[in-house]
């Protein structure tokens, strides 16, 4: 099984995205993002993309990684899609509950039946990859339901229900910039994971109260993650991806990864970004 996963990051390196090579300014901040996760017994995955120019940092950002309950971001949008198209509504029955209220147990509370009555209603979790494929965000797999997931042996290097960071911020860029869903769509989604209650000592953990985050956060037994969007004190937008398996005190070293980002970003002098990164 692990040498399927690394013939999957060996796959990935080779389509890296034309957006992912990191600036000159900030190859500082991903040495001292790299020297500080090594400094950690886990094995961690990190990515960071500015969302105006497409500038990057990332760790292990080409290794696939669980993605655990991060998942549900592309559950949600698979289902908002549909409600774009006219085919679902928020206000459809799903069992005794609405997708609405599915949809908020789900990114607020990190509900699994939520999850699980959802991909079951787009038609299983093949659906919901059929939806990642159509808008060709490549190094993501969903495989199988939250329930069958945790029933299975734990494997942490399995690549079914994986992700690469740099996948995961990939999307959620696509997510952000309006490439999937309606702008009422978008809003709402976004507006959902910033009232997220779980994982407060992850990306939130060192940052200030008052600083804008919009995040889903992930658990497993010796797995932890958190992936989504920060705001930065002049606007500026990040989209941030987060994957920790193994060793000690992950939520810890994801808050100080946060910390790092969000401080390296923030100083940067801004200048018009030119090269081929593009900022679409």
């Amino acid at each position: 099984m692990r040498l399927l996963a690394l013939f999957c990051w060996l796959s990935a390196l080779v389509a890296q995205p034309a957006w992912a090579a990191t600036s000159t300014s900030l190859q500082p901040l991903e040495q001292q993002l790299a020297t500080l996760l090594a400094s950690k017994s886990g094995d961690y995955g990190v990515a960071a993309l500015d969302l105006d120019t497409g500038e990057t940092v990332n760790v292990n950002g080409y290794r696939a990684f669980p993605m655990a309950s991060t998942v549900k971001v592309a559950v949600a949008a698979a289902y908002l899609a549909q409600v774009d198209h006219g085919r679902r509504s928020l206000n459809d029955r799903i069992g005794s509950s609405s997708a609405r209220q599915l949809i908020e147990a789900m990114l607020i509370r990190s509900s699994n039946p939520a999850t699980d009555a959802l991909i079951r209603d787009l038609g299983g979790p093949s659906a919901v990859q059929t939806w990642i494929n159509f808008h060709k965000l490549s190094n993501i797999r969903i495989d199988r339901t939250i329930a069958r997931l945790l029933a299975d042996p734990r494997d942490l290097w399995d690549v079914r229900d994986s992700s690469t960071p740099m996948a995961m911020v990939a999307m959620l860029k696509q997510l952000d910039r309006g490439k999937l869903l309606s702008p009422a769509s978008r809003q709402y989604l976004l507006g959902t994971m910033a009232r997220c209650a779980t994982g407060k000592n992850r990306i939130r953990g060192l940052l200030s109260p008052w600083t804008p985050v919009a995040h889903k956060t992930g658990t497993l037994n010796n797995y932890t993650s958190d992936v989504g969007y920060i705001t930065l004190p002049d606007g500026r937008r990040l989209a941030v991806a987060f994957f920790a398996r193994g060793g000690s005190d992950r939520p810890r070293g994801i808050a100080e990864a946060a910390r790092t980002i969000y401080d390296g970003f923030a100083t940067m002098i801004r200048r018009p970004f030119t090269t081929v990164l593009g900022a679409n």
